[in-house]
């Protein structure tokens, strides 16, 4: 019951939803997150704890660089049909589409780049 109820809590964010999303199929850095939500890095990072705390996300660190994928290998039944159901709901929706958009153009930019410019933008 508490996996269940730390999942629903998890999904009860746009913001975690469409981060969800962004996952699909790829891992990315927490920059390139922060790039497509255009939220503060705080609060990003905030978000991807409490998905990862439930399950849906799995996170590598590597250097200075935290990387995310959905969560595979050991994840609940529950975490698994409850990303498939954010998938499936998002990929109809108009937030997802213009997401999925910003996306393509951030991965054209490498990580560092971005962490850059996103460490002006706070300066």
């Amino acid at each position: 019951m508490r996996n269940l109820l730390a999942i629903t809590k998890a999904l009860a964010d746009e913001s975690r939803l469409r981060a969800l999303a962004l996952l699909e199929g790829r891992e990315l850095c927490l920059c390139q997150v922060i790039a497509v939500l255009g939220l503060s890095p705080s609060t990003v990072s905030k978000h991807m704890s409490i998905l990862q705390q439930a399950g849906l996300v799995e996170s590598r660190k590597e250097g200075r660089w935290a990387y995310f994928r959905l969560a595979d290998e050991g994840a609940s039944d529950e975490a698994r049909e409850a990303v498939q159901l954010v998938l499936r709901g998002l990929s109809r929706e108009p937030q997802g589409k213009s997401d999925r958009k910003v996306l393509k153009s951030v991965l054209k930019v490498q990580p560092e780049e971005l962490c850059r410019r996103q460490s002006e933008q706070r300066c």
